[in-house]
């Protein structure tokens, strides 16, 4: 299949919905198909992309300090990649998803879409993610400009599902993993005494309100174990600042890093446990990343995250906002190292379900579906 992926910023390293679609692209090369992507691009880029400009626009300081960027819809770029394409897949609701869904449909194109941006996470932008009229209104209108019309829809969890159809959505969803590359192993024997003078205890996500990492500082500060305990945040974004000066009030401040792959996977093997403190989450590839190299997770059982799906039992899940619970759970883990060695081999055998050579055959059959209903019209 020719596979165009149209999405607002496919070359960011800081955003989740770019770092699968990135994942998606060259596991999808791997078995044979051509991917193109359209999208907001900077001066250099593969021969892959139809290169946009970003959309300027007055909240652009407000949108690039909470990791969005908006692609100008170029109608002569886009007209150009759906001409080449078999099937086009929309990852982001805004400008460029909604011109592209227009003129696909006027094309009679197979189109699919993903849902991956929380209503939630633009709201809590603006300080008011926990206003569920905001939140309703948000769905609603991505419905309307968006994905009405659009029969098929990825969704990287059963949560994110259950919310489209809780707002109405009355398409057909495909829950399909993000999914994990192959790099991400089993392997912790070897590296757990390289730091058994300290306690790492690891977070990877974005730096921005709604992931919580400053609940991880504050249960550590309460910790009985606070000054073996070195965190590690793993990501970039617009708390780093507060965060560093929050992480001061810590024995051992905070090491804050955006990694490469293999610099992740190096850290990761060099952490004893892996907190997810997130208040909304769609999926989080890093959390299941992080379970698949043997590191037991302590999530938060927040109802507008996904992540919880992963716990295997109550030891896993702590309630969300709550510090002093996140403590305890941290403190658990510390004081049972056998039942500790026990569930990370459970956890690395749990994470092979969640593979990108596996998840991405249903991402295929969910391609080869929006075809073949095209085909009849």
């Amino acid at each position: 299949m020719k596979i165009l992926f149209g999405i607002d910023a496919f070359q960011s390293h800081s955003n989740g919905t770019s770092i699968s679609a990135q994942r998606y692209a060259e596991t999808l090369r791997t078995m044979g198909h051509e991917v193109r992507i359209i999208t907001n691009t900077e001066s250099s880029y593969p021969d892959y992309i139809y290169p946009l400009k970003e959309l300027k626009n007055p909240l652009g300081p407000l949108l690039h300090a909470n990791g969005y960027q908006f692609a100008s819809p170029n109608e002569k770029v886009i007209n150009q990649a759906l001409d080449w394409c078999d099937i086009v897949h929309v990852y982001t609701p805004f400008f460029l998803g909604c011109k592209i869904k227009k003129m696909a449909k006027a094309k009679g194109k197979p189109l699919t879409a993903a849902f991956h941006v929380q209503a939630e996470n633009i709201s809590s932008a603006f300080h008011v993610g926990k206003v569920e009229k905001v939140n309703r209104m948000l769905y609603r209108f991505h419905y309307n400009t968006m994905y009405k019309g659009i029969q098929h829809i990825h969704c990287p969890s059963q949560m994110m599902a259950d919310e489209l159809k809780h707002y109405g959505y009355d398409n057909q969803l495909y829950v399909i993993s993000n999914g994990i590359s192959d790099d991400f192993v089993y392997s912790r024997p070897i590296n757990e005494k390289q730091n058994s003078d300290k306690i790492v205890i690891t977070m990877v996500g974005r730096l921005s309100p709604e992931k919580r990492q400053d609940l991880i500082i504050k249960a550590v500060k309460m910790s009985k174990y606070e000054d073996r305990i070195q965190l590690q945040f793993a990501g970039m974004g617009p708390m780093e600042k507060k965060y560093h000066r929050l992480g001061k009030e810590l024995t051992n401040p905070p090491i804050f890093g955006y990694y490469t792959r293999k610099e992740l996977i190096e850290l990761l093997h060099n952490t004893h446990i892996y907190v997810h403190a997130s208040d909304m989450e769609s999926e989080a590839i890093g959390c299941i990343e992080a379970f698949a190299t043997g590191l037991v997770p302590i999530i938060s059982n927040s109802p507008l995250s996904a992540t919880k799906q992963f716990a295997l039992d109550e030891r896993s899940l702590f309630k969300v906002g709550d510090a002093t619970d996140l403590k305890n759970h941290i403190e658990y883990w510390i004081e049972h190292p056998e039942e500790r060695k026990e569930m990370e081999i459970k956890y690395a055998q749990e994470a092979q379900k969640y593979r990108l050579t596996k998840v991405i055959r249903d991402f295929e059959s969910m391609l080869e579906d929006a075809i073949t209903c095209q085909s009849k019209v």
